[in-house]
């Protein structure tokens, strides 16, 4: 028995003139969040190489000075200034549509103007895991090494903890090993202390600072909230604060306020962090605290967009950037790796 169905569109009939039901909603999963780039200082760079200086004060001195002493000797108070630098780096993301796919009716939709807007955000992407990886700087040479930035995770190198230390940083300025952790699969509230402590023996700062946290990292600095573990170690019991009539229990640690500054914990971009065992068992467990005082991006060539000519395929462009990170005291910094 033959009879119209709903499900046969390869023989005439009537489902061959079924209309589709495509909703006019694009979904991108992919995380977009650039916390380190968007909230580090922006500087203006005028060249390829950026640099800065640094300097610190002798130690204190207790001793007096003898009654009718005469000033003999003079100290060269600048004679611990130090210069660092790093390379600007160029990124950049090309996009185009074809003149039929900007004609036609399409979800999203898919023009000229959205392929922009998603090449701009990949560029920032492309900034931020440059930014947090452990790329040392590297200058071109025309025969196929380009201009490259240090990230952090170079810039933060103990040569204990985290080796590698760059040789361009002075013994004095590099980062302290107890500024760095490698603990980050057993990451605990205490360890965390002890990093701020050596932070704080570095800048003598309060200042606020920011942790960013890849995600394994992040939940094990959620569990500072437990009060204590059980004794069968499969249960564990946490001290929450509730209101009368509160029905949200609240766990996560957003703002961790410690001897020595209040620090903000902020996702990291699980895509743009630096894996600390490549594949599928990566455990997420890298993260930075970041002083915001002593960290910037100098821009050479602020983000923008170009179009370019359409040589009758359809429009096209590029977006780009060229910027450094600048690291102006490696030692108000700390690492946390597994």
């Amino acid at each position: 028995m033959s009879f119209s169905n709903t499900f046969d569109t390869t023989n005439t009939g009537s489902a061959v003139s079924n209309r589709e039901d495509l909703t006019d909603v694009l979904t991108i999963l992919a995380p977009e969040e650039t916390p380190v780039l968007s909230s580090a200082s922006k500087q203006k760079a005028s060249a390829t190489f950026a640099e800065w200086t640094v300097d610190k004060l002798n130690a204190p001195v207790t001793t007096g000075v003898s009654e009718g002493a005469d000033v003999t000797t003079f100290d060269d108070k600048f004679a611990d200034r130090a210069r660092l630098g790093n390379y600007v780096q160029k990124f950049r993301r090309d996009y185009m549509v074809s003149d039929l796919q900007e004609a036609v009716d399409s979800v999203g939709p898919a023009k000229v103007a959205q392929a922009e807007s998603k090449a701009i955000r990949e560029l920032k992407r492309d900034v931020e895991a440059t930014i947090l990886s452990s790329n040392d700087r590297s200058v071109e040479n025309g025969a196929g090494t380009n201009y490259g930035l240090r990230g952090l995770g170079t810039w933060l190198a103990d040569g204990t903890t985290i080796t590698g230390t760059p040789s361009d940083i002075p013994a004095a300025y590099a980062t302290p090993t107890a500024n760095n952790s490698d603990q980050g699969t057993v990451y605990t509230e205490s360890i965390l202390n002890t990093q701020l402590s050596s932070i704080f023996r570095q800048t003598g700062e309060s200042s606020n600072m920011m942790l960013v946290a890849d995600t394994g990292l992040r939940r094990r600095i959620s569990d500072f909230a437990r009060l204590s573990a059980n004794v069968d170690a499969a249960t564990n019991m946490r001290q929450v604060n509730m209101e009368q009539g509160q029905t949200t229990i609240k766990l996560s640690v957003e703002l961790y306020e410690s001897d020595h500054g209040v620090v903000s914990v902020v996702n990291m971009n699980p895509d743009t962090a630096p894996a600390t065992v490549t594949g599928a068992n990566a455990n997420h467990s890298d993260g930075y605290i970041i002083n915001p005082n002593y960290v910037g991006i100098h821009d050479l060539i602020p983000m923008g967009s170009t179009r370019l000519p359409n040589l009758g395929g359809g429009e096209r462009g590029f977006v780009d950037c060229a910027l450094t990170l600048g690291v102006y005291h490696p030692a108000a910094h700390g690492k946390i790796i597994a």
